[in-house]
């Protein structure tokens, strides 16, 4: 029981800790959009990463909690809840992909990509009452979604056995 509360609290660590890398990284790269109303980052890199070396339950975590404080903090706030949902939602199923074959992983990582994609076109519609601002936003975010898996894979493939030794 001892031994799993240690691993259990050294997980949660590495959420956090992961979770705020996201963050700066996010906001040290940040690419206004002024089509969308909003702005490309490379938080989707990190949250796929952190999915696909911790698995589903990390992916939602970081997921949720870098995509609503990347918003609080760029001075998007009426973003957060819808960031926090829709990245919350893309960690955990890419988080699914983790130790699956190759035809699996794909599947997931795609539908990790859709989900964010789809969701922020649902929540811009929401926001801003209009097809055209669902519209707008397509292109950056399958633009940030596809960049996000595609470096996401090879990182995590040499950070996965690290990260495991410690756990």
């Amino acid at each position: 029981m001892v031994r799993e509360e240690i691993y259990m609290k050294k997980q949660y660590a590495f959420y956090a800790v992961t979770a705020a890398l996201v963050v700066a990284i996010s906001l040290f790269i940040i690419i206004p959009v002024p089509a969308s109303n909003g702005f490309f980052t490379f938080a989707d890199v990190g949250i796929v990463t952190a999915s696909l070396v911790f698995g589903p339950i990390g992916g939602l975590v970081v997921g949720a909690m870098s995509g609503g404080l990347i918003d609080l903090l760029s001075g998007y706030a009426q973003w957060i809840i819808f960031s926090a949902l829709i990245h919350g939602a893309q960690g955990y199923i890419a988080g699914l992909a983790k130790d699956k074959g190759r035809k699996e992983k794909v599947l997931y990582l795609v539908l990790s990509a859709v989900v964010m994609i789809v969701g922020y076109a649902i929540a811009s519609w929401i926001l801003y009452g209009t097809a055209a601002a669902a519209i707008a936003g397509l292109f950056t975010n399958i633009l940030q979604s596809g960049v996000g898996v595609v470096i996401a894979i090879p990182i995590s493939i040499r950070l996965k056995p690290v990260i495991e030794r410690y756990l």
